[in-house]
């Protein structure tokens, strides 16, 4: 029996599996993306937000591709859905960061991973995946709240909220990439394919695709210290290991759960704002927070495997 046979048949054995075969890789791997924003805030000057964000996709998809070690032996039809999956990879950086540029961190946020669990519910239903339970969708409405409320708190209470038309367009796209490439991997998995051969193919592909963004900008950031630093965490920990992480959590648990703990990762951008970069978070930032963390402790606990 191989390695991953074993860890399979661990994971899934016994009463314990349901919460930590599922929701809690996919939580730890949130953990890890919401270091995203206060990484990328150390780079270098000169450097675009989608430079950064592709650079990062470049590298961490080519260690997911070379750590496969198995090929995706795909049907014709599957081959098409792992392209469509790599167009997507591919479109949230080129989406996502640039609505943060035009709108902010808080608004991007908030648009971006507050519209992709619904997208996500959205989509597996109209294609037979599945219809929303009253549970997630008790837990998605809680936890975009206070997904909302936490991160727009300092811009409500400061009087300034910045609206960008474009931005916003561009975060919603942001939204639907990763709630696209998200569905298309859990499918792939559901077919019996491994977790980790899906998600090397795919971010294998679209970090090929995003290598332009990257040639045609600025490069001067990464021939420093700096940026050297900020594009391999980037690669390794948000991209190579949190997205190993939710592989492994697809499989045992549906893309529209999974959308929506990922709100998780706002959370931690947040509160390592305020500890890291020493940010004032005002009292509805923090109710916010607890509001979200609720919602998210609910669907945790209840959550049952595939």
């Amino acid at each position: 029996m191989a390695l991953s046979d074993i860890k399979d048949v661990v994971a899934v054995g016994g009463s314990r599996a349901g919460a930590f075969s599922g929701p809690v890789p996919i939580l730890t791997a949130a953990v890890l993306w919401g270091t995203t924003g206060t990484m990328s805030s150390l780079a270098p000057a000169g450097a675009s937000a989608a430079a950064i964000g592709s650079a990062g996709l470049v590298l961490g998809g080519l260690l997911l591709f070379l750590s496969t070690g198995a090929r995706l032996r795909c049907t014709r039809g599957e081959r098409w859905l792992v392209v469509v999956g790599a167009l997507a990879v591919a479109g949230y950086p080129v989406t996502f960061y640039p609505a943060v540029a035009r709108t902010g961190v808080a608004v991007a946020t908030v648009i971006a991973l507050g519209s992709a669990p619904v997208f996500a519910g959205l989509l597996a239903w109209v294609s037979g995946q599945g219809r929303p339970n009253q549970r997630w969708v008790g837990a998605t409405v809680a936890a975009v709240i206070g997904c909302a409320v936490l991160v727009l708190g300092p811009e409500v209470t400061g009087g300034t909220a910045p609206v960008d038309l474009l931005g916003i367009v561009l975060a919603a796209f942001g939204g639907l990439t990763y709630a696209v490439y998200s569905l298309i991997g859990g499918r792939l998995i559901a077919h019996g394919h491994s977790s980790n051969a899906v998600m090397g193919t795919m971010f294998g592909v679209a970090g090929l695709l995003v290598l332009p963004v990257v040639l045609g900008t600025n490069t001067s950031w990464l021939h420093t210290g700096r940026g050297i630093a900020v594009a391999l965490h980037l690669a390794v920990f948000t991209t190579f290991v949190a997205y190993r992480l939710f592989g492994y959590g697809l499989r045992h648990t549906t893309v529209q759960v999974a959308t929506t703990l990922t709100l998780a990762e706002p959370a931690v951008a947040t509160v390592l704002g305020a500890v890291v970069v020493g940010e004032r978070l005002p009292i509805m930032s923090w109710g916010g927070l607890a509001v979200l963390a609720l919602g998210l402790a609910f669907l945790t606990l209840g959550a049952r495997e595939r």
